[in-house]
C-alpha cells in the first residue's frame, strides 16, 4: 500500500476541533465568593509549608540565641566572680553590661570601675617593672587596692550628691591647663598621650576620668570640713583688716617648715617646681608683689601631705620665678567621711580575693 508521503503527496491535515467553552465556569456576582475560595484554597497548599518552615526557622534561631546568651552569661560570671580575669574582652563586656562588684546601701558599684583601676596597676607592673616584684602576691595586692579605691570613689560620689558637690568637665580641663602650663604633663599633647599609654595603658579620656574623681574627693573634703573653712575665713578676714601676713602665718599655718619663717617658702619658685602645689603656683604667678589671695583649695603633693586650704602672698615676681609666703590649713582626709558612711551602710563585696 502506497502512503501519501511515499507518493510525494502532502499529508492531509485534519482541522483542529474548536475549543468548547461549555465546561468553563461562568463567574457571576452570586458565585464570585465561591470561586475566590477555590483559588485561595489552591494557593494555601503552597503557602502553608512555607509558613511552617518560617516558623521553624524562627524557633530554632531563638533557641540558638538563648543558648548562646546563657553560655555567655555563665562564662562571664565565672570569669569575673570565680577566676577574676581582667583581660580586654571582659573589660569591654563590663563597659556594656553593668555587672556589680559590690553594693553600698542601695547603690551598686560596677565591675567596670574596678577593672579600670586594676588594669592600670597591672599594666604598669608588667610593662615598667617586668613582673619582677612579688609575682602573683603583688597582683593580689593590686586587686585589693583597686577594689578599695572604687568603693571609696562610690562613697565619695554618694557624699557629693548628699552635699550638692560636683565637678564639671570645664573644671577638669581648667586643672589640666594649670598643670600643662607648669610643664607637668609633658612637652606636648603627643608626649603626654604616649606617657599615659606606655605607663598606664590609658587614653587622655581615662586620665580625665581619674582626675575628676580626685577633684571630687578634694571638693567633698573642703565642703564637709566646716572647721577648716571657718578657720580660713577668719584668717582671711584678719588679713583684710590689716594684720601682718607673717604674724598670722606664724600663729595659724599648718606647714611646720614655713611656720617659723612667717610662712615664707624659703626658695624661689618656678612654674615647674615640684615642691609647691600647682594651684599655689598658679595663684602666686597671678599676684602682684605685696598682694595676697583669697583662700583656695590646693592638692596634696604626696600621700604624706593632706589637701589644704591655702592663702598665698607674693613677695617678688619677675614672670619666671616668684618668692612668697603662704598659710596652710589642713583638711581632714576624705577617709574620715567615707568610714563614717561605711558604718551607716556596710559595703557588701561580691568577690573574695
Amino acid at each position: 500500500m502506497v502512503t501519501e508521503k511515499a507518493a510525494g503527496l502532502k499529508p492531509t491535515v485534519k482541522p483542529e476541533e474548536p475549543i468548547s467553552l461549555d465546561k468553563v465556569p461562568k463567574i457571576t456576582a452570586e458565585s464570585i465568593t465561591e470561586h475566590r475560595e477555590e483559588v485561595l484554597s489552591g494557593a494555601r497548599k503552597f503557602i502553608y509549608p512555607l509558613q511552617h518552615s518560617k516558623h521553624r526557622v524562627v524557633v530554632i534561631t531563638s533557641l540558638i540565641t538563648a543558648v548562646a546568651l546563657i553560655a555567655f552569661a555563665v562564662y562571664s560570671s565565672l570569669a569575673l566572680y570565680k577566676l577574676y580575669h581582667y583581660n580586654s574582652f571582659l573589660y569591654r563586656v563590663t563597659q556594656v553590661i553593668p555587672f556589680p562588684i559590690a553594693k553600698s546601701g542601695s547603690a551598686f558599684i560596677e565591675y567596670e570601675n574596678y577593672l579600670f583601676e586594676l588594669r592600670r596597676y597591672i599594666h604598669y607592673y608588667q610593662t615598667q617593672q617586668q613582673n619582677k616584684f612579688g609575682g602573683q602576691a603583688q597582683i593580689d595586692t593590686y586587686r585589693k587596692q583597686a577594689l578599695d579605691k572604687v568603693i571609696n570613689n562610690a562613697l565619695i560620689k554618694q557624699l557629693a550628691k548628699q552635699n550638692d558637690v560636683s565637678v564639671s568637665d570645664k573644671e577638669v580641663d581648667g586643672r589640666i591647663a594649670i598643670v600643662r602650663d607648669q610643664n607637668r604633663l609633658g612637652a606636648n599633647n603627643k608626649v603626654f598621650a604616649d606617657v599615659l599609654r606606655d605607663y598606664w595603658g590609658w587614653s587622655v579620656a581615662d586620665f580625665k576620668r581619674d582626675l575628676k574623681n580626685q577633684m571630687l574627693a578634694q571638693k567633698v573634703e573642703a565642703k564637709l570640713d566646716s572647721q577648716a573653712q571657718a578657720q580660713a575665713a577668719a584668717i582671711f578676714k584678719r588679713l583684710q583688716e590689716g594684720a601682718d601676713f607673717a604674724a598670722v602665718a606664724k600663729d595659724n599655718s599648718a606647714d611646720p617648715a614655713a611656720k617659723d619663717n612667717g610662712g615664707d617658702y624659703g626658695f624661689a619658685i618656678t612654674k615647674s617646681n615640684p615642691n609647691v602645689p600647682p594651684e599655689a603656683i598658679n595663684e602666686l604667678f597671678k599676684l602682684a608683689p605685696g598682694t595676697y589671695s583669697a583662700p583656695f583649695l590646693a592638692s596634696r603633693l604626696d600621700v604624706n601631705h593632706p589637701d589644704t586650704l591655702e592663702i598665698v602672698r607674693s613677695l617678688t615676681n619677675d614672670g619666671t620665678t616668684v618668692t612668697g609666703q603662704h598659710i596652710s590649713i589642713n583638711l581632714k582626709d576624705i577617709s574620715v567621711y567615707t568610714e563614717e558612711l561605711k558604718k551607716k551602710q556596710p559595703v557588701r563585696n561580691y568577690v573574695r580575693f
